[in-house]
């Protein structure tokens, strides 16, 4: 068992780590709360020996209670997830009541009940691969078009110019690039679609081109020094700044409690406010381009909490949450090598 504190105003260790793939706990209480060390023993006992890693994280303002879904204190998330109380309970600085099998009102549940619902947690999804994505990267494909019928020229040419400018190429650009394939630009649009490299509107204009949407989306990016751009989904976002090579500001509100997650990343590192902030990555059954059947399901969080909750409210959606370097990863797996003329 990992024992840990942390959050908005102190860190204590309690313990030694035993890895990634362990059961996540986290108990949220008011400094100095009675019940805190009542859980946190009762956790250790109803445990006995399994595998887990737990953090006990101090919460001091409405804020904070909110962004971790702290539903009076303690409260006890499993994997992100309050097993004790509905997805829809709001934060509250309050005192936690729990009540037992026998009706009685306590501070904690018993030992037996967070046995029950301890051991009865499934092992929390991980991702061993990216391919697991499916439309957000063409299953493993990745997203640079191919190099034969002016379909790469035309893709890069795109994105350089919504990259760089803002704005999609003139149409004198696109023509002159597909002149030696003896093509025309629709044509090339269409079999980019037909690959979901891009989206196309009902009158054959480019509506998206992956990772850059022209219509305004939860995910916007500012270019430093460039354009301000917005990205298809969480992810897409990540993709942009080891594409261009450029650092960037991603701003994206958390789709739960409204709050913004500001993202600076350049080609090789990112640093996220705030700094519990993950992305959930998920996509709906059945078949189909990116744009309808992932991209509004792979959002940024403010915290593991609220992708649960989201995730809950969402039964239609399969995903995961990707912490902050595998969201990190991703992005750059997909689209880092989009401009490269080599690839």
């Amino acid at each position: 068992m990992t024992f840990h504190r942390t959050g908005t105003s102190s860190f204590k260790p309690l313990g030694t780590a035993q890895g990634s793939g362990d059961m996540q706990i986290t108990i949220l209480a008011l400094p100095d709360c009675p019940n805190a060390p009542v859980v946190t023993e009762r956790i250790r006992a109803a445990l006995a020996g399994q595998v887990a890693s737990i953090e006990l994280i101090e919460i001091v303002d409405e804020r904070d209670a909110a962004r971790w879904g702290m539903a009076g204190s303690p409260t006890i998330l499993v994997d992100g997830f309050d097993l004790f109380a509905a997805p829809s309970t709001a934060g509250s600085l309050s005192c936690r009541l729990y009540r037992t099998a026998d009706g009685a009102i306590a501070g904690s549940p018993s030992v037996d009940e967070l046995r029950r619902v301890l051991i009865a947690m499934p092992a929390p999804p991980r991702p061993a691969g990216m391919s697991w994505l499916g439309p957000a990267g063409r299953a493993g494909q990745g997203r640079l078009a191919p190099a034969e019928r002016g379909l790469r020229q035309v893709q890069q040419a795109v994105l350089r110019s919504l990259g760089c400018t803002g704005r999609l190429p003139e149409p004198a650009v696109l023509d002159q690039l597909v002149v030696p394939f003896s093509r025309t630009v629709a044509d090339v649009l269409r079999e980019l679609a037909a690959g979901d490299f891009l989206a196309l509107d009902d009158h054959g204009g480019i509506r998206a081109a992956y990772p850059f949407s022209i219509a305004p989306t939860r995910h916007r990016v500012q270019v430093k020094d460039g354009p301000a751009v917005w990205a298809m989904c969480a992810v897409d976002s990540l993709g942009v700044a080891p594409m261009l090579g450029r650092n960037v500001t991603i701003t994206s509100p958390d789709p739960i409690t409204g709050e913004t997650i500001t993202i600076l990343a350049s080609p090789s590192t990112t640093i996220w406010e705030p700094s519990t902030a993950v992305v959930f990555a998920g996509g709906r059954t059945g078949h189909g381009p990116a744009e309808t059947a992932c991209c509004d399901s792979i959002n940024c969080f403010a915290s593991p909490n609220s992708a649960t909750r989201w995730a809950a409210l969402h039964p239609d959606v399969v995903g995961v949450q990707l912490d902050q370097a595998a969201a990190v990863d991703l992005g750059r797996r997909i689209f880092g090598d989009l401009l490269n003329t080599d690839a």
